[in-house]
């Protein structure tokens, strides 16, 4: 069991709201968020209700405003518990919708999929073992995208806006 909570205010002031598993829609807890601090679990916070809009992923600590978490406002209304998870990693990614394509297939975190694989776009992919968090830009930074086990087959299925993602990484901190 994990435990996130959130505060209206920066550095842990205000209004906030205790949470200990998935949340589809926070609006009557708190009208915005400006801290949070993750008591334990790895979180998925969420700019919009049920799972949509800008996402967050959120290990154990503090963070006592929105920047620290690579925010790009004080709107949080869903979160996700990831489960605890210690097997293997494998994801597909593809260069075209419905898997068409490149096909390309990683078990460890890539920084630069340009630099890697000469690829600046994913439109497609396969999430065969663990959990992956999709970055827009290389060296893991811009829009976060969670990924859990499943097929995804274009990048609006991951909640992306465009197909271009810079790098990727395991999820293996669930402490």
């Amino acid at each position: 069991m994990g435990k996130i909570i959130f505060y209206e205010d920066r550095n842990f002031q205000g209004r906030h709201y205790e949470c200990n598993g998935d949340r589809t829609d926070m609006h009557l807890h708190f009208t915005r968020c400006n801290s949070i601090r993750v008591d334990s679990g790895c979180w998925v916070a969420y700019e919009k209700p049920n799972y949509m809009g800008y996402q967050y992923m959120l290990t154990r600590g503090k963070y006592p405003d929105h920047h620290r978490w690579a925010g790009f406002n004080d709107c949080i209304r869903s979160c996700r518990i990831i489960p605890a998870y210690n097997g293997n990693y494998r994801v597909k990614i593809f260069e075209r919708a419905d898997f068409g394509g490149r096909m390309m297939e990683l078990m460890d975190d890539c920084p630069n999929l340009q630099d890697r694989f000469q690829i600046r776009d994913i439109f497609s992919c396969n999430v065969v073992e663990g959990y992956w968090i999709l970055h827009e830009h290389p060296h893991y930074r811009g829009r976060q995208y969670f990924l859990r086990p499943g097929a995804y087959s274009r990048h609006s299925a991951w909640g992306g806006m465009s197909s271009s993602i810079g790098s990727l990484r395991r999820v293996t901190d669930l402490n």
